[in-house]
C-alpha cells in the first residue's frame, strides 16, 4: 500500500524544511525553522504510530539532535547523513531501525561495489536503506551525493534498481530538483519507481496535499510510499495536516 512516511530534516542543529536544490556549504533557502527539537517530532510520530520515517542530517552540527530523536523513538526511525562504514553500527545501537547511505557508496562520482559490501557487512542487508536521491539531467535521473550537489555517473533506472535491490531492505529517493518547492511531485520518477522497484520504496519531493498521496498510489500501482515535508502543518505548511496523513495510513491498512 502507499503510505505516508514522516521525516525530520536537520540543518545546522535545527529541524528545518529547505529547498533541496539550494543546499550548499553556505546554507540553503529555508521554508521553515522549528522552535521544537528533533526529539519533539520523534515523540509525535511515536505517539501517532507512524513508522518507517527518516531522520536526515544535512551537513555538520546535527549529531546531538540525531541522537535525541533516535532515543526518543527507538527502532522507529531510519537515519541518514554522513553514514559510513565506521559509524553505521553506532546509529543502530543508538536506536535507528535502519541506516540510510548514499555518499559513502561513491568514489569520484562512480558507484563502489566494495563499499556497498563493506557497509552491508556492518549492518546487514535487512537494516540497510539505499538513498538514491537524484537530479534530472539530459541523461535522465542521476544519483546526487554530498547534499545533492554532486551529480554522479549512476542513473536511477530499471537496471540500477534491479542491481541494487538485492543488497538492501529499502530505497529512499528524494527528487532534489523539486524538494521543498511544493509544486507537485515528479510523476515520471514515481511511475518509474512503481514499475521497477520490488523492495519498499519511499519517494520525497514536491508533495503539497493529501491528493499527492492518492496520485503516488495511482502512479506507482500502490507500491511507493510518500514523504510530505514543507506542505505539512507541523512544519508550517498549509497543504495537509499530520492528522489527515495519519488517517490515510489507517484507512490503507
Amino acid at each position: 500500500m502507499t503510505a505516508f512516511r514522516p521525516c525530520i530534516d536537520l540543518h545546522q542543529g535545527q529541524v528545518k524544511q529547505i529547498v533541496g536544490g539550494s543546499l550548499n556549504d553556505s546554507g540553503a533557502d529555508t521554508n521553515f525553522v522549528s522552535s521544537q527539537d528533533a526529539a519533539y517530532y520523534a515523540n509525535l510520530y511515536r505517539e501517532r504510530g507512524l513508522t518507517g520515517g527518516h531522520v536526515i542530517a544535512l551537513g555538520p552540527n546535527n549529531q546531538q539532535q540525531v541522537l535525541n530523536a533516535l532515543r526518543a523513538y527507538p527502532n522507529g526511525l531510519q537515519f541518514g547523513g554522513g553514514v559510513n562504514r565506521e559509524n553505521a553500527a553506532s546509529y543502530l545501537e543508538s536506536g535507528a531501525s535502519h541506516i540510510i547511505v548514499t555518499s559513502f557508496l561513491f568514489e569520484h562520482g562512480n558507484f563502489s561495489w566494495p563499499r556497498l559490501e563493506q557497509i552491508k557487512s556492518e549492518v546487514g542487508r535487512e537494516r540497510l536503506v539505499l538513498d538514491l536521491s537524484c537530479r534530472k539531467t539530459n541523461d535522465g535521473w542521476m544519483i546526487a551525493t554530498d547534499r545533492w550537489q554532486t551529480i554522479t555517473h549512476t542513473a536511477v533506472n530499471q537496471e540500477t534498481l534491479a542491481e541494487l535491490e538485492h543488497h538492501c531492505a529499502e530505497f529512499l529517493i528524494h527528487a532534489a530538483d523539486v524538494e521543498g518547492l511544493q509544486a507537485g511531485i515528479d510523476r515520471e520518477l514515481v511511475s518509474l519507481l512503481g514499475s521497477c522497484s520490488t523492495v519498499p520504496t519511499t519517494y520525497a519531493g514536491g508533495a503539497r496535499s493529501l491528493d499527492d498521496l492518492k496520485l503516488v498510489q495511482s502512479l506507482s500501482n500502490n507500491k511507493v510510499d510518500l514523504t510530505i515535508g514543507s506542505a505539512l502543518d507541523i512544519f508550517g505548511g498549509r497543504g495537509v495536516t499530520l492528522d489527515a496523513c495519519v488517517n490515510w495510513n489507517r484507512q490503507q491498512s
